[in-house]
């Protein structure tokens, strides 16, 4: 994901810290976090580029934990899913230990880490600008807010993304991943929930969940 870590730069270069002050100054590395640098695009060199903060957290997650073990969740899931317009201060993501979070260096941002079994999280790739993320499904998304609305201090637009991907639902796949993840009283919650809404669109009426 074009992530470089100064604490395995030693393995490449004699002099880490400053080669890597010296790629950032000539605009080849981003400086994300503390110790995590990005390689920027050839064609974005000198452009002041930097990535969206939920591929920025991927990448630092990867970097940390190898490919295999991160996965976009949340309120930063709903984002890549395209269901929350507006940039967030706040990334989440998936790992298999605990991390205390990281604060970005070139925004006033936060990634935080959450604790699961990423390899029983229902998810899918989705491409980014430092290449192909793993990302929960929609329905996964779509449950992981509804149980945990403030994870992430987006918990507004966490319900309206609610909304938005509950209507782009693969039929019976929010029941499977319930049953399989013991969810099954997050979606008991989220169908109650619709239905008290009022909404025009009739998908959202009682008895149509």
């Amino acid at each position: 994901m074009r992530m470089v870590r100064a604490a395995t730069a030693a393995q490449v270069y004699a002099h880490p810290r400053a080669e890597l002050a010296r790629l950032t100054d000539l605009g080849l590395l981003h400086r994300v976090a503390t110790g995590f640098y990005v390689a920027v695009p050839d064609d974005r060199v000198g452009t002041g580029w930097m990535p969206g903060v939920e591929a920025a957290a991927a990448g630092v997650a990867v970097a940390a934990y190898g490919t295999d073990d991160v996965v976009v969740m949340g309120i930063s899931a709903a984002r890549l899913h395209g269901a929350i317009p507006r940039a967030l201060a706040m990334a989440v993501v998936a790992v298999p230990t605990r991390h205390d979070p990281i604060r970005l260096a070139d925004r006033p941002a936060v990634i935080r880490f959450v604790v699961r079994d990423t390899a029983r999280l229902d998810a899918e790739r989705i491409n980014t600008e430092l290449g192909a993320v793993v990302v929960t499904t929609t329905e996964q998304t779509v449950l992981d807010l509804v149980k945990r609305p403030g994870l992430g201090d987006a918990e507004g637009e966490g319900w309206a993304a609610v909304e938005q991907l509950y209507r782009r639902r693969h039929p019976n796949v929010l029941g499977e991943i319930a049953d399989t993840q013991k969810m099954r009283t997050t979606l008991a919650g989220l169908q109650t929930r619709l239905q008290g809404l009022v909404c025009g669109n009739s998908v959202w009426a009682a008895g149509r969940l």
